[in-house]
């Protein structure tokens, strides 16, 4: 009797096992969705660690919806004289491109928005740029802005955007020196382009960098104040099935060795989404000349817009070491 009860609860404590396992699959499979998958009007643009207990609670069942990045602004607030392009990437996507040109001797800096955004975030840090001289190329990585497509795979396919856009420069935009400009996502792109693809700029800018896709993700659920694992690990093989990449390899801080030019690392010591340590094990990893510039107090957001001297002197002397390099 006494090892037919224990042969119950042992088949009891299989199945239950298995049902749990099953539903943590349904709900890593949503958030992987919910995470490369930009929705409609829709869904919520609020960060996670501002959303309410019962949104917490729908956002963990069901992923936190995300609405395509879009903007309404007119190319005209960043420059009288600024044109827009279109340049062909990888798979047929098209990105939007605002582009200001200050004249053939001026440096071209090109820039790389991040994850859940699109390229006017970044009007502040393009016209600083210009207000030192620069010609400047905003980019809308594919799904974002007026870019086509409705998906992200933050920073593994935005690195073939990365790679289109400087050979769209290099062959039609006559700039000798051309420095790219990444925040998060954008500055993981910007590196794997460099490491998968040999790309040569004069210099890179790279802002609130993450080590590794896993790490970042594990990041997602810490501000929600949630247990990584297994979800993490659930969540990324779900990604890797749903886009067809493996989310595992995505490491900045493997690319990093693949730089051959003057690089500036910035990033904010209180930034919950790509912690400090992240961004300095990819620092570490990057060959000179480079440069790692700390901002005290900043979390994951603009470093211009919080200190705005700090930023401009950084970037103002990466862009006169690129230029000299040259």
């Amino acid at each position: 009797m006494k090892k037919k009860v224990a042969q119950r609860f042992i088949v009891v404590a299989v199945v239950i096992a298995l049902v749990l396992l099953a539903i943590l699959n349904v709900l890593a499979y949503k958030h992987a969705r919910a995470m490369l998958q930009f929705g409609g009007p829709e869904g919520r643009m609020r960060k996670p660690e501002d959303l309410s207990f019962a949104e917490k609670a729908d956002a963990l069942f069901n992923g936190i919806s995300i609405p395509r990045p879009e903007s309404a602004r007119d190319p005209q607030e960043l420059a009288a004289d600024c044109k827009e392009l279109s340049i062909e990437s990888s798979g047929g996507a098209i990105l939007a491109a605002w582009y200001v040109n200050r004249g053939p001797a001026t440096p071209l800096v090109i820039l790389f928005h991040g994850y859940c955004a699109e390229k006017t975030s970044l009007l502040g840090e393009a016209r600083a740029f210009m207000d030192d001289g620069a010609s400047v190329l905003l980019v809308d990585f594919r799904g974002s802005g007026g870019s086509s497509e409705a998906y992200t795979t933050v920073g593994v396919d935005e690195a073939d955007d990365v790679v289109a856009c400087l050979a769209y420069a290099r062959e039609g935009l006559n700039h000798e020196n051309i420095i790219l400009f990444g925040q998060s996502m954008g500055a993981a792109a910007i590196l794997r382009a460099a490491y998968m693809q040999d790309i040569t700029p004069e210099g890179v800018i790279l802002e609130a960098v993450f080590d590794t896709m896993f790490n970042t993700v594990c990041n997602r659920f810490e501000v929600m104040h949630a247990p990584s694992f297994p979800s993490a690990q659930l969540l990324m093989f779900w990604a890797g099935q749903q886009r067809g990449l493996n989310g595992f390899a995505h490491n900045p801080v493997d690319y990093a060795e693949a730089l051959t030019c003057p690089a500036l690392f910035m990033h904010g010591t209180d930034d919950p989404r790509a912690k400090l340590e992240e961004g300095q094990r990819v620092y570490a990893a990057a060959p000179d000349p480079k440069t790692f510039q700390l901002f005290e107090g900043v979390g994951h957001e603009s470093y211009l817009s919080i200190r705005p001297e700090q930023w401009k002197a950084a970037v103002a002397e990466l862009v006169a070491d690129a230029c000299r390099a040259k």
